[in-house]
């Protein structure tokens, strides 16, 4: 090893919301449970010197989980009227109090740039892909996977709901409004231009735009600094350039999914340094995982939500189960690296140390 220099989306969500309510765990030998990440910049960790030939499992983890917010004390200017993006077409919907709000989508990112804006103490509710701590023990408002919980939410008596029509039903979101809770739908794009715009649309929401400018451009230039780092630690000769597919699994379920573009997982893999060999082979979206796809596609490595690999029972009883995988690269030197499902697509505030994580556990795995 060595030290280098320092230096259709909505479609796609709707289907992951459909498979993700299907969850569960087969027992097997558990793979290493990952250890505590380094907080060392990513200039001065051991660096594999070929990322393509190292052999074994790694875990992304987070350097913390809390998410720091741009102020704490975000200005307001309520009443607001924002422009909600509904699937029947924009239409305006009027904010006046935003004292117990609900942010809604399928990866955790609208409650997590909530409290990216300083606005963590209005969320009243979750939904179970929003795992930071400030919002934790909130109780939660989807069940059956994603699927909102009417009964749940009007309990809570909201008095703004967000969301991006990744959970739903939709006649439930709009039985919502019907019952006089103010729903706004923002778009949320996987991408790193996504994050900034849906940091403006929530600031707007909750009549903040000037601190929702704020933590667009503030997430944009972490992001930006984050690339540039991770480039001066990855392979530039695309020959020697890992290739990397994420696959989508839920093994008690026997769903498998491989990830294409306009997933989000293009945009993490690309910013990785890495090749995304499923945009390589023009994949788009999500597709169902076959034997003759993956062995095509032989990537270097695989990347997997932490509890997919769970539900699959891990890497053993995943490659016993598909011994396609096993005859590629990846399968053939278990070349895994896991992130919590929260974590890994969630586009939100938390992307540039998501980003980080993913670097660490594949460029300096054990540190």
């Amino acid at each position: 090893m060595r030290k280098r220099p320092a230096f259709a989306v909505a479609a796609a969500t709707v289907a992951l919301a459909a498979l993700t309510a299907c969850t569960g765990a087969q027992g097997t030998t558990p793979d290493p449970a990952p250890t505590a990440v380094s907080t060392a910049p990513l200039a001065d960790l051991d660096i594999l010197d070929d990322p393509r030939s190292f052999e074994g499992p790694s875990t992304a983890l987070l350097q913390q989980d809390d998410i720091e917010p741009i102020t704490e004390s975000p200005q307001q200017q309520l009443p607001t009227t924002v422009t909600s993006h509904d699937r029947s077409g924009d239409q305006p919907v009027s904010v006046t109090s935003t004292d117990g709000v609900l942010g809604l989508d399928i990866a955790g990112s609208i409650a997590a740039t909530i409290a990216g804006l300083g606005f963590a103490d209005s969320l009243v509710g979750r939904d179970v892909s929003t795992t930071f701590p400030a919002a934790e023990d909130l109780p939660v408002v989807t069940s059956s996977g994603h699927s909102i919980n009417a009964e749940a939410v009007l309990s809570l008596r909201p008095t703004l709901v967000i969301t991006d029509g990744t959970i739903g039903p939709i006649d439930v979101v709009l039985q919502l409004r019907d019952a006089g809770i103010p729903v706004v739908f923002v778009d949320r794009e996987p991408s790193i231009a996504g994050v900034g715009e849906l940091a403006r649309q929530v600031g707007a929401a909750f009549g903040a735009a000037h601190t929702g400018e704020l933590l667009a451009a503030h997430l944009l230039e972490r992001t930006e600094q984050k690339i540039a780092e991770i480039a001066e630690i990855a392979p530039t000769d695309p020959d020697d350039q890992l290739r990397v597919l994420f696959l989508y699994l839920r093994g008690s379920a026997g769903i498998y999914y491989l990830f294409g573009a306009e997933s989000g997982a293009d945009v993490l893999i690309n910013s990785l340094g890495a090749r995304d060999i499923a945009g390589e082979n023009g994949w788009d979206g999500m597709k169902p995982m076959t034997d003759e796809a993956l062995i095509a596609a032989n990537p270097d490595l695989i990347l997997v939500m932490s509890s997919g690999l769970e539900s699959a029972g891990g890497i053993d009883a995943l490659l016993a189960d598909k011994p396609a995988i096993g005859l590629t690269a990846a399968g053939e030197r278990r070349r895994f690296v896991d992130m919590d499902d929260g974590d890994i697509l969630s586009f939100g505030p938390r992307l540039p140390d998501v980003l980080d994580a993913l670097a660490r556990a594949i460029y300096a795995p054990g540190q």
